[in-house]
């Protein structure tokens, strides 16, 4: 059976199968998102994209008007998913695992380059980024800590008044502040150290 490089070899010029559609797509995509890695938002043009993703450059612009839009949707299709609470039984694991979670989409490859992002581009173009954030990581984060309250309500270890948009808030804000005004991440001693000392006194049914 012949392999796709064995096949490219096979043909007189030497050059790989022409790609469209999905495969294409996600090919430029990918490479938006080395470009981001390696120059950042002000070093990344569509000439470098196509470049990387060995296509022409009108290939890009036909399916993106501009840096700014391939850039949202490069990081938008790249951002890993966050598809469920973790359920195991007690809130102070669960709280833990899904911070775990939500630091390692903030350090993924397009969680990094989305944060450069927005200290890079302009004061427009952050308003979209921001957004992006919002939708891709705030508010899905926050969704998934509140039916982990929800659960520990259930079961009694939440007070119920602790399913408040301030309480949700904590983690996701405490994150962000640490990446984007310290520069620094959060190892898991301190992640646990914010469960246990912040979160779990915030929410719990009783008094210790």
């Amino acid at each position: 059976m012949m392999t796709s490089r064995s096949a490219a070899a096979a043909r007189p010029d030497g050059a790989a199968p022409r790609r469209r559609g999905p495969v294409l797509e996600r090919a430029i995509l990918e490479a938006a998102l080395d470009q981001l890695s390696s120059v950042g938002w002000n070093g990344l043009t569509m000439e470098r994209v196509a470049l990387g993703a060995q296509t022409g450059k009108a290939a890009v612009y036909r399916r993106w008007p501009s840096k700014e839009d391939l850039v949202a949707d490069a990081l938008q299709a790249g951002l890993p998913r966050f598809d469920e609470a973790p359920d195991l039984g007690d809130v102070r694991e669960e709280l833990y695992e899904l911070c775990c979670r939500v630091r390692d989409v903030m350090n993924s490859r397009p969680g990094l380059a989305l944060r450069a992002v927005l200290h890079e581009c302009d004061e427009e173009a952050a308003v979209r980024f921001r957004i992006l954030i919002e939708t891709g990581v705030v508010g899905p984060s926050k969704r998934l800590f509140a039916q982990v309250l929800e659960r520990g309500v259930a079961r009694g270890e939440v007070r119920p008044g602790a399913l408040d948009d301030l309480v949700l808030d904590v983690i996701p804000a405490l994150m962000m502040y640490r990446s984007k005004v310290c520069g620094s991440e959060w190892t898991d001693a301190e992640m646990a150290d914010v469960i246990d000392r912040i979160m779990v006194p915030l929410v719990r049914s009783t008094p210790a």
